[in-house]
């Protein structure tokens, strides 16, 4: 079974906006005095003699070739066939303007490379213009050579003053139309670029956002599936207390003492994880890091033994007395000291070694993981650093990262025991 392809639209240019339209406002109107100015004092000069039209004509002229340019980025084939054909008359017809409607005729031509969307057409009409400016150029020069003019350029010769003329006015020419028609199509492919690097650079940054929020919604649902495991622990930890409490109560008081303080013990735990949990959740901004109450720091031997397995060398030492922490502290510490050896295994050379440190204090648990690597050129931060820090909030403790001043990487993270110790 065959399926049609939609064809992907041809790239276009952004619109003008308003400070460029009225840019052109501007432009025209500066063109248009100019243009009276230049006509009124070539009359004035007498560039053709008694042959010069009056200074209404002069005006239409200038009107003619300048105004069409006030909508030059929103009409561009129509500015430049106006500018054009006001542009041949005022010739044609002997207007004393020397310059002004030559540069609105090179605006107008390289507007329409600049500007029109359908490259067809927009070759079209300019090669069209440029045809005919051409063959009006043919015909007047074949006037100029075929008139007796009293005065005039010499006709004699192999090579005649008339035909030097003749070559410089179409090298002129050649060069003036050759320049706006490249000048404008390089704009154009420039445009076109610039908004193709525009939209590429806001699909990233949308790329990047959708990525962020997935990775923060994944994140946070592995933080629910973990709440829900160290909630459920303590609660059936009470459930079973209770339950021997309420057995024992009358026979052993004493024994249903030491339970109800377990259950009180299990109960200030959870709240205390609890609250560190929600604030995390809370945070907007943080990236909550992932949990899973299936490990434990009593797995960190196979965890140094899998990272020596897999490449880096990694010895763990343990000091002090070991105390078990909270669920939530051993599944973090855990979850650190994996991330730490595989940033090194991936970031720190082929010849690095790792150093996993755990320290026990009265108050706080410690671990250490140093590397003796070099990070990669062209390695960039990711999530992981970010996941780690997190981690070590939501227990309530701080972490540093960062490279040691004798080389390689160490990340720290102390974690407080506090009320979270399991009895």
């Amino acid at each position: 079974m065959s399926t049609a392809t939609t064809p992907s639209a041809p790239p276009r240019r952004r619109p003008a906006t308003a400070a460029e339209r009225r840019n052109d406002l501007w432009l025209a109107g500066i063109l248009l005095v100019a243009a009276v100015i230049s006509s009124w004092l070539g009359q004035i000069a007498g560039f053709f003699g008694d042959d010069t039209p009056g200074l209404g004509w002069a005006l239409l002229y200038a009107a003619a070739v300048t105004l069409p340019l006030a909508v030059r980025r929103r009409h561009p084939e129509i500015a430049l066939i106006i500018v054009a054909v006001g542009f041949f008359a005022g010739v044609t017809f002997r207007i004393p303007d020397l310059y002004v409607g030559q540069v609105a005729l090179f605006l107008a031509m390289y507007t329409v490379g600049a500007w029109v969307d359908d490259r067809r057409r927009a070759t079209l009409v300019r090669v069209l213009v440029v045809i005919a400016m051409f063959v009006w150029l043919l015909i007047t020069m074949f006037q100029a050579a075929t008139e007796p003019v009293e005065g005039g350029l010499s006709t004699s010769g192999a090579f005649s003053p008339m035909a030097a003329y003749m070559v410089i006015q179409f090298l002129i020419n050649i060069f003036y139309f050759g320049g706006a028609y490249y000048l404008g199509d390089r704009a154009y492919a420039t445009a076109l670029a610039r908004r193709a690097l525009e939209e590429r650079t806001e699909e990233l940054e949308r790329e990047r956002e959708l990525t962020a929020a997935q990775a923060v919604a994944l994140d946070r649902v592995r933080i629910a599936r973990e709440l829900h495991d160290v909630v459920a622990h303590h609660v059936s930890a009470m459930g079973v207390q209770a339950g021997a409490a309420r057995t024992v109560l009358e026979r052993d008081p004493e024994a249903a003492t030491r339970a109800l303080a377990g259950i009180e013990a299990s109960s200030r735990s959870a709240l205390d994880e609890l609250r560190h949990l929600l604030e995390t959740l809370r945070t907007p901004d943080a990236v909550a890091a992932p949990a899973d109450s299936t490990v434990r720091l009593s797995a960190l031997p196979d965890l140094v033994a899998h990272a020596a397995h897999n490449g880096l060398p990694t010895t763990l030492t343990i000091v002090g007395d070991p105390v078990e922490p909270s669920e939530l502290t051993q599944v973090n510490l855990y979850r650190i000291a994996q991330e730490a050896l595989t940033n090194a295994r991936r970031h720190s050379g082929p010849d690095a070694a790792a150093d996993v440190r755990l320290r026990y204090s009265a108050d706080a648990v410690e671990l250490e993981i140093a590397n003796t690597g070099r990070p990669q050129p062209g390695a960039r931060p990711g999530l992981g650093l970010v996941g780690m820090r997190e981690r070590a909030v939501a227990s309530g403790g701080t972490l540093e990262a960062g490279p040691r001043p004798r080389g390689g990487y160490l990340v720290r993270a102390r974690l407080p025991l506090g009320a979270g110790v399991s009895a």
